[in-house]
């Protein structure tokens, strides 16, 4: 039997040799951000006085996995916030819409300050997102971290409207740029934008998406009233002496409401009556809500009241007076207290 031939050992050697000293291939990164829904921005029910705040905190994460080696990876963020479903193309200042439509102003800020308003990339009157920068370790398994933002809201003092408002971010309104840089040594330098640089990134929409609400209530302040003074007239009251004064008050937009005035302390029956001090001398006189004084005003809801709807701004009701002649009093100081009810 003839022995079997060997081989060279060399070409064996020689490929294990050029093998060494080929390079590794580059180690593959992937890069993946992410964010929780805030779900609500809730103003609850607006000061109808003065600014009304809130704000909400949700939490943003980025995830890098695929390394062979320990390494460092640094990502920079941009979270884009444009008008909403509501908006109507303003950002500034953004608006909320009630069921009829009305408006309600407010807007949406990057810090606690309220001074810098949270807008989106090339988005004109808030073109400034708010911006985070991640700087994480990623080991041979992966690495990721987790920030927090908050998101601050205002309605400022305007004329408001009663009614539940909402605007609704959701789809495209909200939105996530971000761009990424990886080093298997040392540290990683920062992208330079959220769009450009780095190794790598993404963009996309629906990344927060949230509905801010608010509460108008109906309702009225801001009262003001002047003393119905009819002055100085004879003992003998030959003749009607009228005199008038107004009454006013803000209501909320749609604002449906009635005022009414009572008797007073001195009545009798349903005559109105002046008195002279803590004596027994009275004065009659009425209070009408119309110039002609043929409507007398009184405080029973759809039968004597004065009614209207709010506007937001100033209203003034005027209060007609009228002291009926023939009438012959005491001379003296004679005076009446009326209260007056608004309900709406």
């Amino acid at each position: 039997m003839s022995p079997r031939p060997s081989w060279p050992a060399l070409p064996l050697l020689l490929a294990l040799a050029l093998n060494l000293l080929l390079p590794a291939p580059p180690a593959h990164a992937a890069t993946d951000c992410s964010a929780s829904s805030p779900t609500t921005l809730a103003f609850g029910t607006v000061s109808t006085t003065g600014a009304t705040d809130t704000s909400v905190t949700f939490n943003v994460t980025c995830n890098t996995f695929g390394l062979s080696l320990l390494a460092n990876a640094k990502v920079r963020m941009c979270l884009n916030i444009t008008d909403g479903a509501s908006g109507g193309g303003n950002v500034a200042p953004r608006r909320m819409l009630n069921g009829f439509a009305d408006p309600l102003q407010f807007q949406l800020y990057t810090d606690a300050a309220r001074t810098q308003v949270w807008g989106a990339l090339g988005t004109s009157g808030a073109p400034n997102p708010a911006q985070l920068d991640f700087d994480y370790a990623v080991p041979v398994l992966g690495g990721s971290q987790t920030l927090s933002i908050t998101l601050y809201g205002r309605i400022p003092a305007q004329t408001f409207t009663a009614g539940n408002y909402a605007n609704a971010f959701t789809g495209a309104y909200t939105s996530i740029d971000f761009r990424y840089a990886e080093t298997l040594l040392g540290t990683a330098a920062y992208p330079p934008s959220c769009t450009s640089g780095g190794s790598g990134g993404n963009s996309f929409g629906n990344a927060f998406p949230f509905t801010a609400t608010a509460d108008v209530p109906a309702e009225c302040r801001a009262y003001a009233v002047s003393d119905l003074a009819f002055g100085t007239i004879p003992g003998l009251i030959a003749a009607d002496v009228d005199q008038d004064t107004t009454f006013s008050m803000t209501c909320t937009g749609r604002t449906a409401w009635n005022v009414g005035l009572d008797d007073g302390l001195n009545a009798s029956g349903g005559t109105r009556r002046m008195r002279r001090g803590a004596g027994s001398d009275h004065v009659t006189y009425e209070l009408y809500t119309t110039p002609a004084r043929t409507v007398r005003w009184g405080d029973t809801i759809g039968t004597d009241t004065v009614t209207g709807t709010g506007t937001g701004t100033t209203q003034s009701l005027t209060v007609h007076g009228r002291i009926p002649a023939p009438q012959s009093v005491p001379a003296g100081s004679y005076s009446d207290t009326i209260t007056v009810t608004i309900t709406y």
